[in-house]
């Protein structure tokens, strides 16, 4: 205990060398403060929610326990670092002829700019204090969102994400696994109350229950995640969006608090705010990597976004862009020419109507 008390002036002093990196926010728990994530887990897994994403029935044990993953830890230091917009990413819904793309993957790749600020602090602490350290930003099966609720960053809010009353919802997650038995912070509450906003808006239906979400129905990860042409019944919901979704992030009355990023990579390209679907479907595989070279987007490769502008097109109501979805039927990805196919026959529908 006397080791663990005079700890915490290198607390502070960890606190201050994360603002002055830019993370707006510093909490610490235990590996072993989250032991209600096995049960969730095994549950969200036998139910098929997790779709397509194999590893998390592969690494579950890992997710599921940071004493698995690394048995040495005896602290985990979870940061927050703000993205929050200076526009109302809804807006661009009411644009049918452009692309809406999630907030985070308007400009550089969150996990580039997180992890070289996290090892940074990381070399810190051990030149401070010494004993080991690992840094995560969503690149491990680490349970970033209940760890942030037990280290008191936010709770995890009725959309499944981290809610924070200083920062809303709009922020990244990294997290620095220790050596060194730090002083714990106190757990974080849920605020939610009585509302729904966030199940109430989303497209699909991807919430079964307040806290619980299908990824199988979840617009981010159809989008994103999802390989292969998405079922059918699910197109029409998309809208314009071609690459994960905002909507249950941008209803939070918490969001109230969150104050516009500064960091200028996280501020929105002004060419992916809202551009137009008709370019983006004509891209190559080359033309597309240049575009979103450094960007988070360019991880789905071509033809899955290409897949999602198509969609997209089928959704818009514009017979103008028929020729375009026509033109990609001839495209050499089957998912691609599928979606062609699709929004092809959506827009030739609304023609023989008018």
């Amino acid at each position: 205990m006397q080791e663990f008390e005079a700890l915490r002036p290198l607390k502070d002093r960890l606190k201050r060398e994360a603002a002055d990196l830019g993370f707006d926010a510093l909490h610490i728990c235990a590996p072993s403060d989250i032991p209600q994530v096995p049960e969730q887990l095994e549950a969200f897994l036998d139910a098929g929610r997790h779709g397509q994403m194999a590893w998390l029935q592969e690494r579950k044990e890992w997710r599921a326990d940071p004493q698995k993953l690394w048995p040495e830890a005896r602290s985990i230091i979870v940061l927050a670092h703000n993205y929050a917009p200076e526009h109302d990413p809804l807006e661009i819904l009411t644009k049918p002829d452009k692309a809406a793309i999630s907030v985070y993957a308007q400009n550089k790749d969150y996990h580039d700019v997180i992890r070289k600020r996290l090892k940074q602090l990381a070399r810190w602490l051990i030149a401070e204090a010494g004993g080991e350290v690992k840094v995560f930003v969503d690149t491990a099966p680490v349970a970033e969102k209940p760890l942030g609720q037990a280290a008191g960053l936010g709770w995890q809010g009725k959309h499944t994400n981290l809610v924070s009353r200083e920062l809303g919802n709009w922020f990244f997650i990294g997290s620095i696994f220790s050596t060194l038995d730090l002083p714990k912070d106190v757990p974080e509450q849920d605020h939610c109350g009585s509302c729904d906003k966030c199940i109430s808006i989303c497209p699909t239906d991807a919430f079964p229950a307040p806290y619980t979400l299908d990824a199988r129905r979840c617009i981010s990860y159809l989008t994103i995640e999802h390989k292969g042409p998405i079922p059918e019944k699910l197109r029409a919901k998309l809208g314009n969006r071609i690459y994960g979704c905002d909507d249950c992030l941008a209803v939070c009355p918490w969001n109230k608090f969150a104050k516009t990023a500064q960091e200028i990579k996280y501020q929105s390209r002004s060419d992916l705010r809202a551009p137009d679907l008709r370019e983006l479907a004509s891209l190559n595989d080359a033309e597309f990597r240049a575009k979103f070279s450094g960007s988070p987007i360019k991880r789905i490769g071509r033809d899955r976004f290409v897949r999602n502008v198509l969609y997209a097109i089928g959704n818009s109501k514009r017979v103008d862009l028929m020729q375009i979805a026509k033109d990609a039927t001839m495209d050499s990805d089957p998912t691609v020419s599928d979606a062609a196919r699709w929004a092809f026959e959506q827009l030739a529908s609304l023609k023989k109507v008018v």
